[in-house]
């Protein structure tokens, strides 16, 4: 079953629960749905977990827990897929997001834009760029938090269906020797 794999890669619900940046979360995060690993949780929190991926604020991974709990999904799950986002890749797919958003508005890209790591430049340039950016870190967010629940959905029927026929060849085969 695909509990199996998942579970070899998960941590454990302690140290999730005993994290430095979780913990103010207290006693909601003993509730059991959001270690639970079914269809349902896994897929609700690849949800949770792409959408917050591509929200642009710091502490992906406390947006990532606080949507877990609020819709009951695998905490583990939303809280480690938040990190498809990390300081490697985020420039590249925010940069991405910008120009999907200047595409989806119809407006022209801003060449002109340089990237500076300082608070001027953050607050000069971001009254510039930020609706194309916004815009496209939504589209972003949303088309990979339903592709990825429709795919974890689609791949966790095909492994039960490859399972059940396993199953019944198995029983057949007992059932004629």
């Amino acid at each position: 079953m695909p509990k199996r794999i998942i579970k070899r890669y998960l941590p454990d619900p302690h140290k999730v629960r005993n994290h430095k940046h979780l913990r103010f979360f207290g006693q909601l995060l003993h509730d059991p749905n959001l270690w639970h690993l079914n269809r349902r949780s896994v897929a609700g929190a690849f949800s949770v977990g792409l959408f917050s991926a591509f929200v642009p604020v710091p502490f992906q991974m406390v947006l990532g827990a606080a949507g877990a709990i609020i819709w009951r999904v695998n905490l583990p799950l939303s809280v480690g897929l938040v990190w498809l986002t990390n300081p490697v890749t985020m420039p590249p797919v925010f940069y991405f997001a910008y120009k999907l958003g200047t595409w989806i508005l119809g407006t022209s890209l801003n060449e002109r834009v340089s990237f500076q790591v300082s608070l001027h430049w953050l607050m000069g340039e971001l009254t510039t760029i930020w609706q194309p950016f916004l815009l496209g870190c939504f589209v972003l967010g949303t088309a990979s938090a339903m592709l990825g629940n429709m795919l974890i959905r689609l791949m966790w029927r095909l492994h039960v269906i490859r399972y059940l026929k396993r199953k019944r060849l198995k029983r057949q085969q007992s059932m004629a020797s």
